[in-house]
């Protein structure tokens, strides 16, 4: 692998996340352009999340998928929900940092990073008439709570926030896709990718290398008739960054 001296590379994440994928990007030596596309708000009915969260105990599951969600949640709980009787899965390692800084006590996440690979974890688990609550983004995949009905859990959804593009983000995005145009962009999730392409379109970033996260990201990148050039296979900014140390 090679180091990065030299590339400008944007990270897209949410402010409060995008040093965890900085900081390395850094350390190999890249000039990292740091571009928010998201911005992580509360619900617009943050009713459901509070009294679900006031509930905890009734649940046998609580099912974690980001860690914005885990901070969400953590943020509705009562003091003693810290020590709720529900067993806590996850799916990734940056979940389950959040989930265990908070104080919760994580018994389940697969090793790989998606929510396929969580519904294989429970195959082992006995389901049947258990209550599953996941605390989610408002717009979210149905894949993971249906595959665990198929099991026979009794799911529940809520949502737990909202992504949003930031203010002026059109104004910095258009400043940064221009010539010079950076080396690399990066995508942690598919929001990031759907604010972005209509802010500067597909034909300028199909003038960057494009790194994402995992396969999720992977395919809203080619929805755009684009194509990622690295994907992690570890999904984690460290995973991020390997993969473009191993393509540049």
């Amino acid at each position: 692998m090679s180091s990065l001296d030299g590339l400008r590379i944007v990270v897209t994440r949410a402010a409060h996340q995008a040093e965890e994928l900085a900081r390395p990007l850094r350390e190999h030596g890249a000039t990292v352009v740091l571009l928010p596309m998201i911005e992580i708000v509360p619900p617009e009915d943050e009713g459901p999340l509070r009294e679900a969260a006031a509930q905890c105990d009734a649940y046998d599951w609580i099912v974690f998928t980001s860690a914005n969600a885990v901070r969400a949640f953590a943020a509705e709980l009562p003091p003693e929900g810290l020590e709720t009787k529900a067993r806590i899965a996850v799916i990734g390692t940056a979940t389950r940092e959040a989930a265990e800084g908070v104080g919760l006590r994580v018994t389940l996440m697969p090793e790989k990073f998606v929510g396929e690979a969580l519904r294989d974890a429970f195959a082992n688990e006995d389901l049947n008439d258990k209550r599953v609550l996941i605390p989610s983004a408002a717009v979210a995949r149905d894949l993971l709570p249906d595959a665990l009905r198929e099991l026979g859990a009794r799911v529940e959804v809520v949502g737990a926030y909202r992504s949003a593009v930031p203010k002026n983000a059109e104004q910095r995005a258009r400043g940064v896709f221009q010539e010079p145009f950076p080396d690399w962009v990066t995508f942690a999730s598919p929001s990031a990718v759907n604010y972005l392409q209509p802010l500067v379109g597909t034909a300028a970033l199909s003038r960057v290398k494009i790194a994402v996260i995992g396969p999720v990201t992977a395919e809203a990148v080619r929805r755009y008739g684009l194509a990622p050039t690295a994907e992690a296979a570890l999904q984690t900014g460290e995973g991020l960054v390997r993969a473009i140390l191993e393509k540049n």
